[in-house]
This record gives C-alpha cells, sequence and structure tokens, in this order.
C-alpha cells in the first residue's frame, strides 16, 4: 500500500475547478501584487476567525518578524518564546537584535507552560510569542493574564499550526493582542508557495503592520518607516480563497481521521503515548499526529521499510542549533529535551482512508512488538 504523508494531490484534485477559476481571474485582470483577492481575502479571514484586523503578508515567517517590528521590537529587547518549535520563531527576534528567552514545555501537550513565564519576564520582556503547536492552542488565556499582571506585555500566538482550532469559543488568530498564521502548502489552510497573515485586535498595530509590509510605505514613494517587501502574491490569495470555501469540512475529516488514530492505537502499545485529545471547550486542526515514543529511531526504521512515511516535529531543540546555542543551556530544559527525542508523526491529512490508517497502525503495532521481542533478546542475551 502506498502512503502519502500529506496528499496535496488528491486536495487539488478535489478542488481543481474552483482553484482553476480563481486563478484565471487574477491572470485576467493581472493585478499580481496587492490585486483585488488580497483584499478579498483578509475581509474572509477576519470574518471567519472574528478578529478585527487582518494583514496578509508573504509568509509566515514573516508574520512573525513584521509583527515584532511593529511593536518596536530591537536590540536589547527580550521575548519569552518556547525552545520547541520551528526555528522561525526564534529567528525573527534574532534578526531584530533582541533576544529570545526560552521556557519549557508541559510534557503533555508539546505547548509552552504558561507556568514557566511569569519567571522569565524582565523589565526588558517586550513580547510574549507562545506556539500553538501540532494545530492546538497554547494555553492562551494563562498566558494573557500572565501579560496583563506583568504591565500589559504584548501576546503575539504563533498559529503557524493552529488555524481554524477553537479555544474556549473563539478561534485561533483571535485569543491574543497579536497572532500569526502561515499559508505554508502543507499546513490545514494552505497555498502553493509561501503565504501568510496577521490579526490584530488592535488598529494602530494593524496600520503599522500594513505599512511595513511595503517597505514602510504610507503612500507610494514615501517611506516612513524601515520596512520589508512582505506582501502576499495575489495569486496565493486566490488559492487560499478557492481553499477556504471548504476549510470547515477539511478540519471535520481532520479531527475524523484523528479520533480513528486514537480509537486504533488505544493505550497498549508499549513504549507509545499518545498527546492528549483537546478539551471540550477547546479543539485541534491536527496539523500533525503526533506521538511520543521511546525508542523513536528504530521504531521510525521499521516503519519507513514496511512504507509507512513518519517525520519528525523537532529533532532538536532551538538552543541546540548551532546558531542559537548561546540562548539556552539543555539542563534548563528537560521535557523540550525529551520530547524532541520522542516525537514522531504519522502520516494526517482529510483525505486519508480507513483502511490506510489500519495500515499504518498495524504496522506501527507490529514495529513495536518487534521492538519489544529485540530487548528481550538482547537482555536475555
Amino acid at each position: 500500500m502506498s502512503i502519502e504523508f500529506i496528499d496535496l494531490k488528491s486536495q487539488y484534485r478535489s478542488l481543481k475547478p474552483r482553484i482553476q477559476s480563481r486563478m484565471d481571474a487574477v491572470l485576467e485582470h493581472g493585478q499580481y501584487i496587492m490585486g483585488p483577492e488580497v483584499a478579498e481575502l483578509e475581509a474572509q479571514l477576519q470574518s471567519f476567525t472574528g478578529a478585527p484586523h487582518c494583514i496578509t503578508v508573504a509568509s509566515g515567517t514573516e508574520a512573525l518578524l513584521i509583527s515584532l517590528m511593529a511593536l518596536g521590537v530591537g536590540r536589547g529587547d527580550e521575548v519569552i518564546t518556547t525552545p520547541f518549535t520551528f526555528v522561525a520563531t526564534a529567528e525573527v527576534v534574532a534578526l531584530l537584535g533582541a533576544t529570545p528567552v526560552f521556557v519549557d514545555i508541559d510534557p503533555r501537550t508539546c505547548n509552552i507552560d504558561p507556568a514557566g513565564i511569569r519567571e522569565r519576564i524582565t523589565p526588558r520582556t517586550r513580547a510574549i510569542m507562545p506556539v500553538s503547536l501540532y494545530g492546538q492552542p497554547a494555553e492562551m488565556e494563562a498566558i494573557n493574564a500572565i501579560a496583563r499582571e506583568a504591565g500589559n506585555i504584548p501576546v503575539i500566538e504563533d498559529a503557524a499550526q493552529s488555524f481554524g482550532a477553537m479555544y474556549r469559543g473563539n478561534r485561533s488568530c483571535n485569543l491574543s493582542s497579536i497572532a500569526c498564521t502561515s499559508f505554508f502548502p502543507s499546513k490545514p489552510l494552505g497555498c502553493y508557495g509561501d503565504g501568510g497573515a496577521i490579526f490584530t485586535s488592535d488598529s494602530e498595530i494593524a496600520a503599522k503592520c500594513r505599512e511595513l509590509r511595503v517597505h514602510g510605505q504610507r503612500e507610494r514613494y514615501r517611506h516612513h518607516s524601515v520596512g520589508v517587501g512582505g506582501r502576499m502574491d495575489t495569486l496565493q490569495c486566490a488559492i487560499v480563497l478557492a481553499k477556504l470555501e471548504v476549510f470547515e469540512e477539511e478540519i471535520a475529516l481532520r479531527e475524523r481521521v484523528a479520533k480513528n488514530y486514537h480509537a486504533l492505537i488505544g493505550d497498549s502499545l508499549p513504549g507509545v503515548r499518545l498527546l492528549p485529545w483537546p478539551e471540550a471547550d477547546r479543539s485541534s486542526v491536527f496539523a500533525q499526529f503526533t506521538l511520543l515514543v521511546e525508542d523513536r529511531e528504530q521504531l521510525r526504521q521499521r516503519l519507513g521499510e514496511a512504507g509507512v512515511p513518519t517525520a519528525v516535529h523537532y529533532p532538536a531543540p532551538i538552543y541546540d542549533q548551532p546558531a542559537y546555542e548561546s540562548y539556552g543551556q539543555s539542563s534548563q530544559y528537560p521535557h523540550a529535551n525529551r520530547a524532541s527525542r520522542e516525537v514522531l508523526s504519522l502520516p494526517m491529512h482529510p483525505h486519508l482512508q480507513p483502511a490506510e490508517q489500519e495500515f499504518i497502525v498495524g504496522q506501527l503495532q507490529q514495529a513495536c512488538v518487534q521492538g519489544v521481542t529485540a530487548d528481550n533478546e538482547q537482555d536475555n542475551g
């Protein structure tokens, strides 16, 4: 059986008429930069999330960077975030000359642990940037409360993986003063290149972000600030508009796939732990379906030999990357260290069929049994 880790081809085939129609409209009017689809997408994303303002940008990384720039983050400042995420979260902080200050994760969810944030706040803290990992929002209510108590520090939700998820009655991207998401192709709502968006409840920040994404211009050739070329292409906006029409259906399909995984895997596989199912007042979009496994590399090898593709999100905390070693020591973050050794993502997409999942889990069970047998033989040797 041939298994796709992320099946974008099936998605395209199911949406082909919508996508082609949207792209043809752009090709006809020829406004490839800041065409009408840009404003249309921003309006629809505002409506979907409930956020008062939406600014589309060139990528999820650009969204984070522009948000920090809008807050005036720079040299000597600190931004509190998680070390267990894609490097872009810390990269944008370092690019501005500020310092990423890491807080360990909650070992149950792999999201940042709010309890650790308060003790890392200093007079130099300019923002708190939690990541909503694997599709489930971080504990935003607790994080927002800590930020308010510390003097209304801005909170930027890095929602690159969680767009569409719910948290206590609100959508991810409408849970804090600023939020950023990504439309990278493999995200739950993805385009066919790079793209992203910034969401905010603050009209001044929204205006600043709009200025910064066009080289600091408020009007043509009048540059009021140092900005970037951060616009999202009109064609990419058109593709997201087509996909947004069926996005809620795809969220439901992702949840069905995740529930089936939970039922098939259960809690009896040796050395395998499922991340907890979202609580009743929240949901996940399951950007990944991630397990924690004790002997990951051998298990991953066995699955690969059986035709089951897997991925690791993420194999090293940011402070263990050569470019970021000065920002933290492994001994400070035991839960992030352990997660980086154990996380393993199985195939996840809306078009994954029950028979494919049964095959995947069957191979997982067999690989786990082989691992236990090999361990017992070694012990008896």
